[in-house]
């Protein structure tokens, strides 16, 4: 089916660009949503009529996204969640906790401008992308920890899905590794003085 799109729709096209799509996707969710009409005459004459208008629309959401946007954008929200020792988490940071997280910061999005391929389910700092408007992208930071004190040390950058004795068992294995060739280095310098 072909229509004309009454907003910029992303991977399909601009503001008036006439484009066929599966008659599905575009029943069910471009005309449902007003994001298009059906490429008719008598659409393609009443788009005509409405370009102004809708371009002026378009033009005032925009700056109104923009505005939000910068109250958004580089923002850390620290998620705390139940996890193993490897860092997998016992469940997981959906689209919808996002949203409950950011309206508690007073910030409005709605799950549909969370660009999330998949829940998040494992720990560390991940970025997410919301669309704010079609034309309008941002990016924030989730932090997802077991604690407050860990989400501090991820911040900083430290991996902490190593274990700490496992970290003790390599400082002590290097410990270890260094002595013998400091001990293996001494008894070759003698023997080569003594020959």
């Amino acid at each position: 089916m072909e229509v004309i799109l009454l907003e910029r729709v992303a991977k399909l096209g601009q503001m008036g660009d006439v484009v066929r799509v599966k008659d599905g996707f575009a029943r069910n969710f471009l005309l449902a949503r007003g994001k298009a009409l059906r490429a008719t005459k008598d659409n393609r004459t009443k788009f005509d009529s409405m370009k102004a208008d809708l371009e002026t629309r378009n033009i005032a959401a925009k700056g109104e996204a923009s505005k939000v946007a910068e109250k958004i954008d580089g923002r850390n929200i620290v998620v705390l969640r139940q996890a193993s020792e490897t860092g997998q988490l016992y469940g997981s940071v959906s689209s919808r906790d996002l949203v409950g997280l950011m309206e508690k910061d007073g910030i409005n999005v709605a799950r549909s401008q969370i660009l999330l391929d998949a829940p998040i389910k494992t720990i560390g700092r991940h970025k997410i992308v919301i669309a704010v408007h079609p034309e309008v992208e941002v990016g924030i930071t989730v932090t997802v920890a077991r604690n407050a004190e860990e989400a501090e040390r991820i911040g900083r950058g430290e991996d902490i899905t190593v274990r700490r004795e496992d970290k003790d068992e390599a400082a002590e294995a290097l410990a270890a590794a260094e002595e013998f060739f400091e001990e293996g280095a001494a008894e070759t310098g003698e023997e080569a003085a003594e020959g």
